[in-house]
C-alpha cells in the first residue's frame, strides 16, 4: 500500500480521536472555562452538527473538485481550528471550533472514500478503504484514552495542540503523494444529483436512517458523560477514565468485528439478539456504575452492542441507498451525527435532576427501547439482508467506528 494511504488513515486517526475524545476532557474544560459539565457536553453535540450539515453539503460540493486540493484544504483547516480552540479562553469560540473542524472532516471524508481507491491498483480497492478506514477504529481504541490520558497529565488543551500536529504529516502526504489534477479516473458519473437526492423519499431508506440515529443517539449520550460516572459514581481517579475509554473502544472493535460478519446476510439477527441485550445493559450500568469491576465489565460489553447494532445498520442504510453512489455515504453519515448530537442533549437534561450523572445511562435506555419499538413491527424491512449492491464509490461513511 502506498505511504500516502497511510498519512490518509492519519489524518483519518486524528478526525475519529478529536470527535470522541472530549469524553475524558470535559469535566477539565467545564472548570478552565467556568461552565457546567452539561455545557461542555454540547461541545460533542457541535462536532456532530457540523457533521450532518456538512457530510450531504460536502459530498455535493466535493464531486467535481481536484483531489489534492480539496483534501489539502480540508485537513489544514481540521489542524487550523484545533490550534485556535487550544488557544482560546472563551467557550463560544471553542463551540465555533469544533463546528468548523467538523465540517472540514466531512469534507475531507467524503474525498478520501473515492481518493484511496486510486491510489492502487483496480483489484486493491478493498485493501485500499480497509486501511483508510482503520484510522476511525484505531481512534476509538488507542487516540480516545490516549488523548483523555494527555488531557489529565498536561490539560486539555495540550491535546487539542497533539491532534493539529497529527494532521501535519497527512498534508504531506497529501502534496507528495496524490497527483496535482483529476485524472479521467476522476470523472464524475452515474446517476444525477437529483436522482440521487430522490432515494431520500423512500420509506425503507428513511426507517433505517431513522433506527440508526436512535441508536447512536443513546450510544453518544451515555458516552460523553461517562467521565463523572467514573470519577463521581464508582469513584475512581481520574487516570481511571482512560482505562474505561480502552475497555469501551476494544468493545467498539469486538462489535464491529463480529457484526461485519453478519450484517450483510443476517442483519436481523444482529438486531435481534444485540438490540434486547443492549436495552437491558444501560439500566444495568446505571444499577451497577458504582461497583468498579461491574461498570469495567459493562462498559466493554455496552461498547460491543452499541457498535454491533449500529454498523449493522450503517450497512442497512448503504443498501438501501445504493440509487445513491455518490451520496449513501454522506446520508449515512448524517443519520448517525443526528443522533450523536441529540443524543448528548438530551442526556444533559438529566444531569440536573435526581438521576444526577447516572442520567444519561437511563436516558440511552430510554432511546434504544423506542429504537426497538419501531423496528419490531418494521423488521422484515430492517432485516431484509443482502438485497442490492452497496455503492463502491462511497462504499463506507464515517462514523463512528463502526465499519
Amino acid at each position: 500500500m502506498p505511504l500516502a494511504l497511510y498519512l490518509l488513515a492519519m489524518a483519518i486517526f486524528a478526525m475519529g480521536t478529536s470527535e470522541f475524545m472530549l469524553t475524558g476532557l470535559l469535566p477539565d474544560i467545564a472548570s478552565d472555562l467556568d461552565v457546567t459539565v452539561g455545557t461542555a457536553g454540547m461541545l460533542t453535540s457541535a462536532f456532530a452538527v457540523g457533521m450532518v450539515v456538512g457530510a450531504p453539503l460536502v459530498a455535493v460540493l466535493a464531486r467535481n473538485w481536484p483531489r489534492r486540493t480539496s483534501l489539502l484544504g480540508f485537513v489544514l483547516a481540521f489542524a487550523a481550528a484545533h490550534a485556535v480552540g487550544a488557544g482560546t479562553t472563551d467557550f463560544p469560540v471553542l463551540f465555533a471550533t469544533r463546528i468548523v473542524a467538523a465540517l472540514a472532516n466531512a469534507g475531507f471524508l467524503a474525498v478520501a472514500l473515492t481518493a484511496a481507491a486510486t491510489l492502487v491498483s483496480p483489484d486493491q480497492k478493498g485493501r485500499a478503504l480497509a486501511v483508510l478506514l482503520s484510522g476511525t477504529t484505531t481512534a476509538t481504541i488507542a487516540g480516545v484514552p490516549g488523548g483523555s490520558a494527555l488531557g489529565t497529565l498536561l490539560g486539555w488543551r495540550a491535546t487539542f495542540w497533539a491532534v493539529a500536529a497529527l494532521c501535519l504529516p497527512a498534508a504531506l502526504g497529501i502534496l507528495k503523494g496524490l497527483p496535482t489534477a483529476r485524472s479521467r479516473k476522476e470523472t464524475t458519473g452515474g446517476p444525477a444529483l437529483r436522482a440521487e437526492l430522490a432515494q431520500l423519499t423512500r420509506p425503507p431508506l428513511i426507517l433505517v436512517m431513522l433506527l440508526g440515529a436512535l441508536v447512536n443517539a443513546a450510544t453518544f449520550g451515555s458516552f460523553t458523560f461517562l467521565a463523572p460516572v467514573v470519577t463521581d459514581i464508582a469513584g475512581l481517579g481520574e487516570l481511571w477514565i482512560s482505562f474505561v475509554l480502552v475497555l469501551f473502544g476494544a468493545g467498539s472493535f469486538t462489535g464491529v468485528t463480529v457484526a461485519g460478519r453478519l450484517s450483510d446476510r443476517r442483519p436481523g439477527l444482529v438486531i435481534a439478539v444485540a438490540g434486547p441485550l443492549l436495552l437491558i445493559g444501560w439500566p444495568a450500568l446505571a444499577a451497577l456504575a458504582d461497583e468498579p469491576v461491574a461498570l469495567f465489565t459493562l462498559v466493554f460489553v455496552q461498547g460491543t452492542l452499541s457498535f454491533a447494532v449500529g454498523s449493522t445498520l450503517i450497512t442497512r442504510i448503504l443498501y438501501e441507498a445504493a440509487g445513491a453512489p455518490t451520496m449513501a455515504g454522506s446520508y449515512a453519515t448524517a443519520a448517525l451525527n443526528i443522533g450523536a448530537a441529540v443524543g448528548p442533549l438530551i442526556a444533559a437534561t438529566t444531569l440536573s435532576t435526581a438521576a444526577g450523572n447516572l442520567g444519561p445511562l437511563w436516558t440511552s435506555g430510554l432511546l434504544i427501547a423506542i429504537t426497538l419499538l419501531i423496528a419490531f413491527p418494521l423488521r422484515t424491512v430492517v432485516a431484509a439482508g443482502r438485497n442490492t449492491k452497496v455503492p463502491t464509490e462511497t462504499g463506507a461513511c464515517r462514523a463512528h467506528p463502526p465499519k
